[in-house]
């Protein structure tokens, strides 16, 4: 069972969203809050997996709380539901290592099918989202080595960029899935982040993959 909090200032909206989940098999609401805060105190007082939260909210914002959460529960699967697409602001919240971030005008399915992905351990950008990250990495610092990464670790940064799983690295590349965790865990250590959604934002940053 999946269980979700959902974090919006917006009363009708979290009614909405509970409405579509709640006949969800295998997913559960079990908690709404109407800021930051509030998602921070059901994180100290409650177990779940996944947070639908919004950005803007009145009091501690969806980032300030993503940051906290994100440092005291790395467990906890942060996916941003919002209408704010600006590029810093997708810049600043992927940064600090959220699993998703989807534009309010997502449609049910593609909601249903994030939580199952970011459940499961895959990053989640809706096309939109991407497209501004681009933007903001039209001028990347350049580097002169590769961190030290070996060209198997490059070869899996390439897939991890393209948005696969562990499990289609894994059968790309002829290896385990075990062993594309090793590398992974491999790989953020020598980038000095800790995830694959930092992990693909630095890789592109540092040019290390050309989009």
């Amino acid at each position: 069972m999946i269980r979700i909090v959902i974090a919006d200032d917006h009363p009708l909206l979290r009614e909405g969203l509970r409405r579509i989940l709640q006949f969800e098999e295998g997913i559960e609401v079990v908690a709404e809050v109407g800021d930051g805060q509030g998602a921070i105190n059901v994180a100290r007082n409650m177990s779940f997996d996944i947070l639908l939260m919004d950005l803007n909210m009145p009091g501690v914002n969806g980032l300030e709380a993503g940051r906290v959460i994100r440092r005291e529960w790395p467990n906890i699967g942060i996916l941003v539901l919002t209408v704010d697409d600006s590029d810093e602001k997708v810049f600043q919240v992927l940064q600090i290592g959220v699993a998703g971030y989807l534009l309010k005008d997502v449609d049910s399915k593609t909601l249903i099918q994030s939580i199952h992905k970011v459940y499961n351990g895959e990053p989640i950008l809706s096309p939109a989202v991407t497209g501004k990250l681009l933007g903001q990495l039209t001028h990347p610092s350049r580097v002169k080595n590769t961190c030290g990464l070996s060209e198997r670790e490059m070869e899996i940064l390439h897939y991890v960029v393209r948005g696969s799983s562990n499990r289609e690295i894994g059968t790309a590349l002829f290896i385990s899935e075990k062993t594309v965790k090793n590398h992974l865990s491999s790989i953020y250590r020598k980038l000095s982040v800790e995830d694959r959604t930092q992990a693909a934002l630095k890789a592109v940053k540092l040019e290390f993959i050309k989009l």
